[in-house]
Order: C-alpha cells, then structure tokens, then sequence
C-alpha cells in the first residue's frame, strides 16, 4: 500500500534496524525519540552546502519535529519524496513572503480563548499546540511560535462553559495541534465534559495520529474513545504512501471502538496535485476502510505558499475523479475563505444551460444530454417513449450538430462525442 511489498522494508527504516518490533510499536518510544535537531536530519538525509544554513535558520523559526516511524517512510534519496516533502522543513518557508499567520480568522470568531464559533450549530476547539509531526503546511504555523503546550484546565473549563451556555451548538471539532497525542487523562476529561451537555450531538477529533504516530491508537486510548461515543475521527492521509500495515490497524481499532474515520487531505504542490496520485490515495483509503471526505485547498498561511496550486488544478482532479472513480471515493473539493468566510464547495460545471422546462447536462463522459426535471415523459408521433435519438440498434450515431441551446428546442436528447469509448464498448460486445 505504501509502494513497498511485504517483504521490502521502507528505505529510511534501516536507520532503526536494531530496534526490536516492541519498541517500534511503542509510541512513547516513538515520541522520546523524535527528529528535533537539524544535526539529527544532516545524519539522515543528504543536503547540500547551499541549503544546510537556510534549513537551520527555518528550524528556528518553525521547529521540526518527526517520529522515527513516519521518518521510515521517506526515501532518503529523492529530495521530492511525498513524505519528506510534508515533514522535514526547506528554506522557502521562510523566504516566501506570502500569506497571513491567520488566514481563516480563527481568532476574530473566538469569544473564549481556544474556542472558534463560526457557524451557528458548531464549534472548534483547539486544546494543545503539540504535534509529534509539525506538517509544514498546517494552518496553525501561529502556534508554533508560542512553543509545545497543553491549554490549562481553566481555559478547557472555558470553552465546556460556553458550549454547555448556547443550546444552539450541536457539533464540537477537538482540534490543535493533535488532541489524540495528548496526555490520555486529558483528553478523557474534555470528552466526558462534553458528553455530559445534554444538546451536544456530535463529538468530532481533528488527528493526523492514524498517519504518523499510529501504534498510539492502542487499546487505552480506544476504550476511552468508545466509552463516551458515538465519536468521528477526521484524519488527515496526503499520499498513498501513508497508507502502511501500521496506518490499517490504526484504523481498524477506532473502526472496532465504533469510530467512524474520514479523511480531510489538503491539495498540495508536489505531493498530490496529480490525478494519479489523488486517484491512489482515494482508492486506498477505501481499502482502509477510510471514507474520503475533503479535499481542502492549501490555505493562504505564512510558510506554506511553496505548496499552493491554482484553484483549477484541483477543479481539474475533481474533474477526472467523476465518473473515473467509484462515487464512494470521491471527496469534496473545498476552499476555506479567507476572513473567517467558512468552506465553500467547488467542483467542475456540470448544468451547461437551462429553460423553463428543460435543462443542458454534461456527464463525465462530455456527453451532453437534455434533461426534463420534472419528469415528464417526451412522446414521439405514433405516442411512444421517445429514445435517445443517438441511439439506434445498439450503436451510437454522431448526433446533429445543434449546439447547446438548439439541444432545449430540438428532438435531440443528447449530444456524443466522436470516439466515446463507452460507445466503442458497446459496439466491441455487439
């Protein structure tokens, strides 16, 4: 799943060759023994003289921070690997001047410390800065200026305060940082809190943990997750090489503790902003058991702006999943506006034009086909079911040039390209 058979180990794990399976199983181990230093990186991976002071100097900006688990999964000699691409740090984060520390306007709709209100029904709260992966396109670069924290019981005791005073709330996110990497008792208390108030319907946790810390999803931390469900894990899978036997099981033990998963990827320069890749990543998840649900467009954040693309590159994605996917996999593509203005779907243009009886359709095909919303059956002369003009004896015809307009007035019902493989299927199995 993660490009590497079963026998093949992934390249960077011969670094840790001497450590036994039972500690790389143990997260804790994992985290005691993080990538933090740039002279811990020089001994793992090639750069050249040109890069090592720029690199140190975006260390101390944005600090690094990599389990040796998900360090495993980079190729140490492609400096494009997906991997390394999302975890270790480059100089462009810093040497890009672009973009705003809070772009979303996270704050500005924040009445209590920590808590964001944005829409009418729910709420986010972030309750740590702490991350054993700092991704360098999180949103919340911000935060890590302010250092590794926990929030203080008083603030948590805030937010509880506030969603248990306004009724309307139905639907808390735990975000941060990762609230699965907080310490167990923590994250026990802010869930039995918030299973308490009696309007709360939906218990959200925002973690990339499933991805890059997966053995911390153990049987301690399940039971506490299915002791206070029903609640939805929203992780964060970028690439089908994060797809690993590690990342499964994860999945499988909050699937069992009767977790549902979805997956938020964000579109990212030279990780995914292919169709290929985004088409990989899809289908292994649903292999995982993962049902795909957003792809975001990377916001506009300082030290992110190396991996923006254009709007039309994942119109362009959304574009060849339709129809080329099963609809299972196929996730929303959304922009988070910029000043607080929420998510707002895209996709590709599928009504061409419209009349008051009739509407112009186009399939993922490029078939153009008219459609009655309403129902009502087209009769030809002799008062039976007009058929696709199109369509004659198990064969597509090319159909009369009428345009899209002429489509709404004409008899034609559809209008096919030339060449339509669906149509060249059809004529193959005659």
């Amino acid at each position: 799943m993660n490009g590497f058979s079963d026998s093949e180990e992934p390249p960077s794990r011969r670094f840790w060759r001497d450590v036994s399976e039972e500690e790389w199983r143990d997260w804790k181990w994992q985290l005691r023994n993080r990538i933090r230093t740039f002279d811990q990186l020089e001994r793992l991976l090639p750069f050249t003289e040109g890069e090592k002071e720029r690199i140190k100097r975006t260390i101390a900006t944005y600090h690094v921070s990599i389990p040796p688990y998900y360090f495993s999964l980079i190729n140490p000699d492609d400096p494009n690997d997906p991997v390394r691409q999302q975890a270790v740090p480059v100089p462009e984060e810093i040497e890009i001047k672009s973009g705003e520390d809070d772009p979303l306007d996270e704050r500005d709709d924040s009445p209590v410390e920590g808590l964001t209100h944005r829409y009418p029904d729910r709420v986010l709260i972030y309750i740590a800065s702490f991350c054993p992966v700092y991704c360098r396109h999180c949103t919340r670069k911000r935060e890590w200026l302010e250092g590794e924290y926990q929030r203080p019981k008083e603030e948590i005791d805030r937010m509880i305060a506030y969603i248990r005073e306004h009724e309307e709330i139905r639907d808390v996110i735990i975000s941060g940082g990762d609230p699965l990497a907080a310490p167990l008792h923590r994250v026990e208390y802010i869930l039995q809190n918030l299973r308490a108030i009696p309007h709360l319907d939906i218990i959200r946790i925002g973690s990339r943990v499933p991805v890059f810390l997966p053995m911390r999803i153990n049987d301690e931390l399940t039971s506490v997750l299915e002791k206070y469900g029903p609640i939805w894990i929203n992780t964060h899978f970028n690439h089908p090489n994060e797809i690993t036997p590690y990342s499964e099981e994860a999945v499988l033990r909050l699937l069992k503790a009767g977790c549902p998963v979805n997956n938020q990827a964000v579109l990212l320069k030279g990780v995914n902003d292919d169709l290929e890749t985004m088409k990989r990543l899809l289908r292994g998840l649903l292999k995982i058991r993962v049902r795909p649900y957003y792809i975001f467009h990377c916001d506009p954040v300082n030290g992110a702006a190396h991996f923006r693309t254009s709007v039309w590159k994942g119109i362009e994605i959304m574009e060849g999943l339709r129809g080329h996917i099963s609809g299972l996999a196929i996730p929303t593509y959304v922009v988070d506006a910029p000043g607080g203005g929420g998510k707002i779907p895209l996709m590709p243009n599928y009504l061409l034009s419209a009349s008051e009886d009739a509407v112009v359709l186009r399939n993922y095909e490029g078939v153009i086909v008219k459609y009655d919303p309403d129902g009502r059956v087209e009769r030809n002369k002799n008062g039976n079911h007009r058929k696709n003009n199109n369509y004659r004896n198990g064969r597509y015809r090319e159909a009369v040039p009428v345009g899209i307009s002429g489509l709404l007035e004409s008899d034609e019902t559809s209008l096919i390209p030339r060449d339509l493989p669906r149509a060249q299927r059809r004529r193959t199995a005659l």
